[in-house]
């Protein structure tokens, strides 16, 4: 099982999918708060779709030969949210991250030590050579993780997601391992 420690309280794990009930209750706990950014939350109802999304990031581990595109993030032995490639080009060596942390594990600092770990594993484990990370254009709490990481703004998709009732345009952030090797 994968499993990469961050420090003494964070790290990132494979999902498995005895996690299906309490990543349902973390996704139900914040469905609210997490609805203003992210499409998909409406399809989440019983256990059974949380169980349904794990085993397709296991999946995912048959894709990338042996190593996972998803992990769940840990804090204190609780998942606290999730992280992974949405997408990876083998051929052009981009993985596209995303991520989201429940509402009660916000202002910790988790989701930026998390991201800096999860770069690292893109570059030195799935040898990409560029991760761009996607994010609603006004979604300022998000947006400030690739900034603070050194990622470039590269530009705008309009009308890039359907937020259940309008459209919200993404800005694009890259970061080529070149880059990234500069300051770590």
């Amino acid at each position: 099982m994968f499993v990469y420690k961050i420090d003494e309280e964070l790290s990132l794990r494979m999902f498995n999918e005895k996690d299906a009930e309490e990543f349902f209750q973390l996704t139900m706990q914040s469905k609210e708060y997490l609805k203003e950014w992210l499409g998909w939350l409406d399809y989440t109802n019983e256990e059974e779709d949380s169980l349904a999304f794990i085993k397709a990031t296991l999946k995912g581990v048959i894709e990338t030969g042996g190593y996972p595109k998803t992990t769940a993030i840990i804090y204190k032995g609780s998942i606290a949210g999730i992280i992974g490639f949405n997408e990876i080009n083998r051929l052009h060596k981009i993985g596209v991250m995303g991520y989201w942390l429940g509402q009660q594990f916000q202002g910790k600092g988790i989701m930026m030590r998390a991201c800096k770990a999860y770069i690292k594993y893109g570059f030195h484990e799935l040898d990409l050579n560029r991760i761009e990370i996607r994010v609603a254009e006004e979604n300022k709490k998000s947006r400030a993780i690739p900034e603070k990481l050194g990622f470039q703004e590269e530009g705008k998709i309009r009308q890039a997601e359907w937020l259940y009732d309008h459209y919200v345009d993404h800005v694009i952030y890259g970061l080529l391992v070149e880059e990234w090797k500069q300051n770590n």
